[in-house]
């Protein structure tokens, strides 16, 4: 890593929540009335993420395979931030399984809820898994695609955390196709820390997991192909775990 590197990296992530002051406070006439208003505040954060990400730190982002438009699950393998912006921008109606602790964020909390996602307790297992069942149940009229982390928190490249079967319990209550989502962004943009690496950044949505499929097999299936697809991102871009 070059010197510039290290300096430029600080530059961008001050910008960045900058950003989403401005860009929050710009769009809050027609956001706060408007749905469509506040998702389209949003997906101008990510454009603007996703080119300063690339103008300062050199990291480059490509979205692989077909997006889904209409109404799905989108359950993907999470490692930074950079994936959120990534799957959001990518779909026209993306809405998050988020937790709870966000919706107190300034400006990303209230927006967020704005957009329809669902904040979830992660704390009793049994308890959040029924209330975000009942929230997502409450929000199915609104269209969209549903987003949701199945290992629930960031997972750095080569750490290992067990899939949680709520992804599978929604699944199988909605009754709509499933389409995962591998990784690589951790790599450049990490868990933790402010450097940002140079590199190309890539969430690929793989082929959709119909609905009809029971439980426990559908969780299979969703890890191999999330972990296998993330790994081979992985090693494109030189890691080995």
């Amino acid at each position: 890593m070059t010197p510039i590197r290290w300096l430029l990296s600080p530059v961008f992530v001050v910008q960045m929540y900058l950003a989403m002051a401005v860009i929050a406070v710009v769009f809050a006439p027609w956001a706060l009335f408007s749905r469509t208003g506040a998702r389209a505040a949003c997906k101008t954060y990510c454009r603007w993420v996703i080119f300063t990400l690339r103008l300062l730190c050199g990291t480059r982002c490509e979205v692989r395979g077909t997006p889904p438009t209409g109404e799905a699950v989108i359950a993907a393998k999470h490692q930074s931030f950079l994936d959120i912006i990534l799957i959001f921008n990518a779909v026209p109606a993306g809405k998050f399984i988020m937790k709870r602790e966000l919706i107190y964020t300034p400006f990303l909390g209230q927006y967020a809820l704005k957009i329809g996602c669902v904040p979830v307790n992660r704390g009793k297992r049994g308890a959040a898994i029924t209330k975000m069942k009942a929230d997502v149940a409450a929000g199915a009229a609104e269209p969209g695609q549903l987003i949701i982390y199945p290992q629930g928190t960031r997972v750095a490249p080569g750490a290992t955390l067990p899939y949680k079967v709520g992804t599978g319990l929604l699944y199988e209550q909605l009754g709509q196709p499933c389409v995962p989502v591998a990784a690589n962004v951790g790599l450049f943009w990490p868990k933790r820390g402010i450097l940002r690496k140079p590199g190309l950044a890539v969430v690929e949505f793989l082929d959709p997991i119909a609905p009809g499929v029971k439980v426990q097999e559908f969780m299979a299936r969703l890890e191999t192909e999330i972990e296998t697809h993330s790994n081979r991102l992985m090693a494109e871009a030189g890691f080995r775990a």
